[in-house]
């Protein structure tokens, strides 16, 4: 079965009576915008002159955000630093309706990646960090946040620490579907899962393939997992359930590769919680993460932006 415009509107009427819940690290993505006009006289570098600085939800706040502008009521447990970083991160859950579960950790900095752009070139990227998986007072205000009644999880790891042993025993517990975004230095937390969404490189360094296929089984089989998508760039989505299945992409154009793996496990996991099959989760997925590619930074696909991108790909024929 194939997408149209009714299947896309179906899917986001049951997006509606989802309750998903995120858990994972929680990243601040703030992004400097200016000029370059002239080199330093201290040292051969550009100079640039700022013009605007905005700030958006990335790693797991990106998959909340995701949801819910899918229409899914979305729930985040993170850790922040004890900083203004926090506060900003507060106010981008707020305006993006996701409920705010992170908890306040003082002995680590927000994590926070800046970048700074030139005529659409990212020329630096500064990040402010601390990887450490949370222990004490903080660990056990996330195991309490867990406890909630949702229909699936997704584990967003970004290897900052919050998916952690304890963290993912816990998730297991529920007996709910949850999906992984994975780390490949944490492969050993995965085993098990109802879902895991790797991309080609990451796969291939959980597991050693000579084809995509022998990659795919193999790295399945070793995990244990329910199911398997790995996400090819440009090439699409492949699918290891039952059976193996390639879904083309179906980006018009690519700006910026940022976020589209949190698009993908934001889509397939609302897809699938809402009944539908494998083939719409992974077309849907491809068309949503063709059209953040082509926004820059982090981005939600909204529902008019879906069904114009269907419309458009129809009128093309191919879908």
């Amino acid at each position: 079965m194939k997408l149209d415009k009714e299947i896309v509107s179906t899917a986001f009427e049951r997006f509606k009576n989802l309750k998903i819940l995120v858990v994972g690290d929680v990243i601040l993505d703030r992004y400097v915008f200016g000029k370059v006009e002239r080199i330093s006289p201290e040292a051969p570098v550009p100079i640039v002159e700022v013009q605007r600085e905005e700030f958006r939800l990335g790693g797991a706040g990106n998959v909340a955000s995701n949801l819910s502008t899918l229409g899914v009521k979305t729930y985040l447990v993170g850790i922040t630093g004890e900083d203004s970083g926090r506060n900003i991160i507060k106010d981008l859950l707020k305006e993006s309706n996701v409920q705010d579960l992170t908890v306040q950790d003082p002995s680590r900095p927000t994590t926070q990646k800046v970048r700074v752009i030139s005529m659409s070139q990212q020329l630096i990227r500064i990040d402010r960090e601390e990887r450490k998986p949370p222990e004490g007072k903080v660990l056990k205000k996330i195991l309490e946040n867990l406890d909630l009644d949702v229909d699936g999880i997704i584990l967003s790891d970004y290897a900052k620490g919050v998916v952690c042993e304890e963290v993912v025993k816990a998730v297991r517990s529920k007996g709910k579907f949850y999906s992984i975004d994975p780390r490949p230095q944490n492969a050993h937390l995965y085993k098990g899962a109802d879902l895991m969404t790797p991309n080609e490189k990451e796969a291939k360094q959980m597991y050693s393939a000579d084809s995509l296929e022998e990659l795919g089984w193999g790295l399945k089989k070793e995990l244990n997992l329910k199911t398997l998508t790995i996400t090819l760039g440009p090439k699409g989505i492949a699918l290891f359930d039952k059976e193996f299945n390639l879904y083309p992409a179906r980006a018009r154009q690519v700006y910026d590769v940022t976020g589209a793996g949190d698009t993908v496990i934001a889509v397939l996991t609302a897809c699938v919680l809402s009944g539908f099959d494998w083939d719409i989760a992974c077309e849907l997925a491809n068309v949503c993460a063709g059209i953040v590619v082509s926004k820059l930074g982090t981005a939600s696909p909204t529902y008019e932006e879906v069904i114009q991108y269907v419309e458009e790909v129809l009128e093309r024929k191919e879908i």
